[in-house]
């Protein structure tokens, strides 16, 4: 088995609402090409992955984004989601953690709506670059020109549109992390490729298999709605508001 990344040292940062697959995937590779990789994420414990809405699998968070050193590793990767990259691009220690990767010049790899993270972080003012469709007049109105392509390379940066890409987007990671790579690769581009005329036809579909949730669960929500809306006309509530206010 091939190890042409033995001895690197990759963070993953991502937290609750990544795309399973988003991480999933590129770690398994990057580990058994001989990576070392940390998930550093807002918090400690596990983070729980979707798929597309639907909760996924649970990972272990190594190091959380405070106490991680963006200097100990060599490259970065940040997986995508609808709520994932959200959360991080709201986090001043996940922006800073990023803009540490980029003003050191290292390999930065990311994916489907990863990107927010590094618009919020303002790095991308004059890039190249690609991301989930839906999310491409957020990346022009952040500066960058953004190419409709399965994977687009830009000098430290690495971006593909989603997990529609993920057998080249794992090849072109393992290519861009690898010990004495060079980063001046560069995707032609003259202009944005042009806006979507309608979402994917395969996504909506993939949501309409999504089952209803099971009817235990309902039957538990409805009976603590139900247990909530007797207890507030029961007089309970106010009775012990009354008390307190003799208290006081």
């Amino acid at each position: 088995m091939s190890k042409e990344l033995k001895g690197r040292r990759i963070a993953v940062l991502a937290t609750d609402g990544f795309e399973k697959v988003e991480l999933t995937i590129p770690v398994a590779a990057l580990r058994a090409a001989g990576a070392d990789v940390d998930i550093v994420s807002l918090h400690r414990g596990s983070i729980r992955g979707v798929n597309l809405h639907k909760p996924a699998n649970k990972v272990g968070v190594t190091k959380t984004v405070s106490e991680a050193n963006p200097a100990e590793y060599d490259a970065l990767l940040v997986p995508g989601g609808f709520i994932n990259p959200d959360m991080l691009r709201q986090s001043a220690a996940a922006r800073d953690f990023v803009r540490a990767f980029n003003s050191a010049n290292k390999p930065i790899a990311t994916l489907c709506h990863g990107p927010w993270v590094l618009a919020s972080a303002g790095l991308l003012d004059g890039r190249v670059l690609t991301s989930w469709p839906g999310v491409r007049d957020d990346m022009v109105n952040a500066g960058a020109t953004w190419i409709d392509k399965e994977v687009v390379w830009d000098g430290n940066l690495v971006t593909s549109r989603g997990p529609q890409d993920m057998v080249p987007f794992v090849r072109a990671l393992k290519s861009h992390f690898a010990p004495g790579a060079a980063l001046d690769k560069k995707t032609r581009a003259v202009q944005s490729s042009p806006q979507k005329q309608e979402p994917p036809k395969i996504v909506l579909g993939f949501m309409n298999l999504f089952p209803l949730p099971k009817f235990k669960l309902l039957l538990t929500v409805g009976a603590i709605a139900g247990g909530i809306y007797a207890l507030k006309n029961s007089g309970a509530i106010s009775g012990l508001k009354r008390q307190l206010d003799r208290a006081a």
